[in-house]
């Protein structure tokens, strides 16, 4: 039977490279990438794809319960990889009632109409699945006392330059939550909603935890992104606090590949986690995309170093996060297959050679809010 697939969020940052992997690896699925398309989504992600006989893009709200569950019966989907959510903590902290409505309702909305059309079929559950992506900021954050870094007690093709730990502590799948933000604790909510609807009615889902991101494609309000494009115009680069703040990273499209296997050959009623081992400092990232801009770019080593400006930390702001992937990679045979600074060398180039998608993205409305976010700090 052909499978049909819906993918949401499936226009913004991480969903756009997982619906361009299914719809080219998995040519007898329909995959259909459902997005509200707000300010983080963007058609233009997925124009190599759009004409793709087994892709369809469906304009609609996760919060739409009435529309999703007329489109489970019209497409007669049997999976749902479900990616569309508001992500950036910043605006969290600003506006939280949209992070509940979306991450909370909008994932409630997904859960009961697939609920609903998979109990209205002779076969049921048999063959479904309703996979949630979330993220490792839901177990609040790690202690940090290996200053300098020591070797981890796991092996890991993370960094040419070794790999650090900054603490004896990581997130493991059984860590208990503990969301410190507006952003992780309405994941974290939506977290506990898909494993309710496997509790309590037997639907087959999986949830997975996973660190930060990084890769084409991504908003310009995330670190990355944003730190190259200021370097290219020569703009301030907004540190928080000290810049010793440690998160985990990994390679967009690895964590794709990831999502690809754990949608087929994860268990059900499973979480996995899905890391990089990958820590870096904030500043120590900050000083490598410097080093990676100034050489492609052709100016002398260290010719942006003046424009970091430290500025007033984020509320709440959690001081390191970092993944243990063990069970992923033991159970399922996944890692990372991209060292930091094959990844990072990828993504500088495809941000400099994509200027106009980049200067598409950063004009109007996204310039307002960079200013708003940043005046005064």
């Amino acid at each position: 039977m052909r499978r049909s697939i819906v993918i949401t969020g499936g226009a913004g940052f991480i969903g756009n490279h997982v619906v361009r992997l299914f719809v080219n690896k998995y040519p007898e699925y329909n995959i259909i990438n459902l997005d509200k398309l707000t300010y983080a989504g963007n058609l233009a992600n997925l124009k190599d794809i759009e004409d793709k006989p087994n892709y369809k893009f469906v304009k609609m709200d996760i919060c739409d319960f009435e529309g999703f569950y007329q489109l489970m019966q019209d497409e007669k989907v049997d999976g749902i990889i479900h990616l569309a959510a508001e992500s950036h903590v910043d605006r969290s902290i600003k506006d939280p009632f949209t992070f509940a409505k979306t991450n909370v309702m909008g994932t409630l909305s997904l859960l009961q109409a697939a609920k609903l059309y998979w109990e209205s079929l002779p076969e049921k559950y048999e063959g479904k699945r309703f996979y949630h992506i979330s993220t490792d900021e839901v177990y609040g954050a790690l202690a940090m006392n290996h200053l300098e870094g020591i070797k981890p007690p796991f092996k890991t093709v993370a960094s040419s330059e070794g790999h650090k730990a900054y603490g004896d502590e990581f997130f493991y799948e059984t860590t208990k939550y503990n969301p410190h933000s507006p952003y992780s604790a309405s994941k974290a909510s939506s977290d506990h909603f898909v494993r309710a609807y496997h509790d309590t009615y037997g639907m087959p889902t999986i949830v997975t935890n996973c660190s930060n991101n990084y890769g084409p494609y991504q908003f310009p309000e995330k670190l990355i992104p944003l730190f190259i494009n200021n370097i290219r115009h020569r703009k301030p680069l907004p540190v928080y606090g000290k810049g010793e703040n440690v998160r985990d990273w990994l390679y967009v499209e690895d964590h794709a590949r990831a999502i690809d296997l754990i949608f087929h050959e994860g268990k059900i009623a499973e979480t996995y986690n899905i890391g990089g081992f990958n820590e870096w400092k904030n500043i120590d990232l900050i000083k490598v995309m410097i080093k990676t801009v100034d050489r492609i770019l052709g100016n002398p080593e260290g010719h942006s170093l003046d424009l970091i400006t430290y500025v007033t930390d984020r509320l709440g702001h959690d001081a390191r996060y970092a993944i243990d992937s063990t069970k992923l990679q033991k159970e399922l045979g996944w890692e990372p297959s991209l060292q930091f600074e094959e990844g990072i060398e990828k993504t500088v180039r495809w941000y400099l050679d994509n200027q106009e998608w980049m200067d598409n993205i950063t004009s109007g409305e996204y310039e307002k809010y960079y200013e708003e976010m940043y005046k005064g700090r």
